[in-house]
């Protein structure tokens, strides 16, 4: 184990006094920060950078210090920090010496949680959108969910909102194990695939840690399952044997909740759901991509079982406008649709490149990649590979791993070499400001592009834009970002449903050395 947390009590959010949070620019202090502040607690929180985000925290009311200084604590009860942030930070030491209560993020999520129904999101992969879809579900059906949005490394357009009903819709994060703090009402858990093996260093102990987190849940609650896959498919058979309550969704044929007829395409995903051969009618969604129904399929079965009306499903999936890095179209420039996707590992990226074919259409798919630490690049590199060659060109950066130390024959130099493409469709660049020379030179019209991995990669976009829109004549760019969506995001009123407030999420930390990037706080 990486940590020793303290499993959820009777703490509240209110026993932890005047609250400060280290690193507070990081998507997952962000949300914690957000959801103390609109309960009335005094928070502050320090960074290094000033992210746009953080003006929507000082208008809550949060002080804001642009530095770590020891002084930062005068005044604090409780410091929180998260599993970015070095044990021997000078904010985390002096508030050991003091005295003061520390927590781990998710200790204090914990604590907020305390006296509600929690509905905790684990997985794989799929998390942050299976969160966001549950959360707007319980908005539809007028519950007011309290609800957090985005893990520590997850860089998503996360919200997080008190709100005044029972229900606690969060997303658990397993890549620490501190979503063994969480006592949930309802556990979902989308897939369990090998990954932080760094923590858990093999499969068997990765697939026991989610065994434990569903054993964690309330014996009058359930859990959620997929019956499609097979890390989930053995989790539910495992637990049903020990009397829980498991139910599962997905095309299997034994599956609780079961999907057919499920039709993807650029405008969309839509399928028939059916429980125990009962048909609950056919959903839609505006976002392509056959993993997307199936992520929308948890949050079904999920108000199905909580008796909410399924009509707010419906209603509340049909504008579901998507996470941010989550399959977000960026822009158009010069004939080619810019879109970031999160996804890093071999199993996501492979679906993310499926979805993005259907987008394109004739046109060709170039995605430019960033790997997600080294451990995951080496460990799954021949995985990695096969799913960026199903791209038509690659561009390809250096791997994003901070803290990491960089072995002789490991990195995006192996990794571009495993890619079973010619070696005029794929690239290996060794800057950041590299990369936009590499897709003007090789996009054409109707072509899609797309920034994939690594959590700098998202602010790529705009770059990639401009320089597709400069190419035209050399001079005025003719990029067109696309304006903000109509459909409701994360927190904003769902027509018909209660009103909720949520807010995007930023990047925290520094520069990354040679290009301008900032790496994940």
């Amino acid at each position: 184990m990486t940590a020793q947390f303290t499993p959820a009590g009777t703490l509240t959010a209110e026993d932890l006094g005047a609250v400060h949070l280290i690193g507070v620019g990081g998507v997952g202090m962000l949300g914690v920060a957000r959801l103390l502040l609109t309960r009335g607690i005094r928070v502050s929180g320090s960074d290094l950078r000033e992210w746009p985000s953080l003006a929507g925290l000082r208008a809550l009311g949060g002080t804001i210090h642009l530095s770590h200084e020891v002084t930062n604590l005068d005044g604090v009860d409780t410091v929180v920090y998260s599993s970015a942030i070095p044990q021997d930070h000078l904010e985390l030491v002096e508030a050991r010496r003091r005295g003061l209560r520390v927590l781990h993020r998710s200790e204090a999520l914990a604590a907020a949680m305390t006296g509600r129904r929690a509905v905790a999101v684990a997985g794989t992969h799929g998390k942050t959108t299976t969160t966001s879809m549950v959360t707007m579900v319980l908005q539809q059906a007028g519950v007011d969910p309290s609800f957090v949005i985005g893990g520590e490394i997850s860089e998503v357009g996360s919200g997080a909102h008190h709100g005044t009903g029972e229900h606690f819709v969060v997303e658990a994060d397993e890549s620490d194990r501190s979503f063994l703090i969480y006592r949930p009402y309802v556990s979902i858990i989308t897939n369990v695939e090998a990954d932080h093996l760094n923590t858990y260093g093999d499969y068997a102990t990765l697939e026991a840690a989610f065994v434990e987190f569903a054993r964690l849940t309330d014996p009058d609650g359930f859990i959620i399952t997929c019956a499609d896959d097979p890390g989930g498919r053995r989790l539910a058979e495992s637990l049903r044997s020990e009397g829980r309550r498991v139910y599962t969704y997905g095309e299997a044929a034994d599956a609780d909740l079961r999907l057919t007829e499920i039709v993807s395409s650029a405008r969309g995903v839509r399928y028939l759901a059916a429980v125990d051969g009962r048909s609950l009618g056919e959903f839609r969604l505006p976002v392509p991509g056959r993993h997307m129904g199936l992520n929308s399929a948890a949050a079904v079965l999920a108000a199905y079982l909580l008796e909410l009306p399924l009509e707010a499903a419906e209603a509340a999936l049909a504008v579901f406008p998507g996470v941010r890095r989550r399959f977000e179209r960026k822009g158009v420039a010069d004939g080619v649709l810019v879109y970031d996707e999160y996804a890093y590992h071999p199993t996501s990226m492979t679906l993310a490149m499926q979805t993005l074919r259907e987008v394109a259409g004739d046109g060709r798919l170039i995605v430019v990649f960033q790997p997600y630490r080294l451990y995951r690049t080496r460990d799954n590199q021949a995985e990695i590979a096969e799913a960026l060659a199903l791209a038509d060109e690659v561009v390809l950066l250096e791997v994003f791993g901070p803290g990491e130390l960089r072995q002789p024959g490991e990195g995006s130099a192996a990794l571009i070499a495993a890619v079973d493409l010619p070696d005029d469709r794929k690239v290996f660049v060794e800057s950041w400001e590299q990369a936009p020379v590499e897709v003007a030179r090789r996009a054409r019209s109707g072509d899609v592009v797309v920034t994939m991995g690594a959590p700098p990669i998202s602010l790529m976009g705009d770059e990639l834009l401009a320089a597709l829109g400069e190419r035209t004549d050399g001079s005025a760019p003719t990029a067109t970002v696309d304006p903000v969506a109509t459909t409701p995001a994360i927190g904003d009123p769902v027509p018909g449903g209660a009103t909720s407030g949520g807010d995007g999420a930023a990047l925290g930390g520094t520069a990354v050395p040679g290009g301008s990037a900032p790496t994940a706080g």
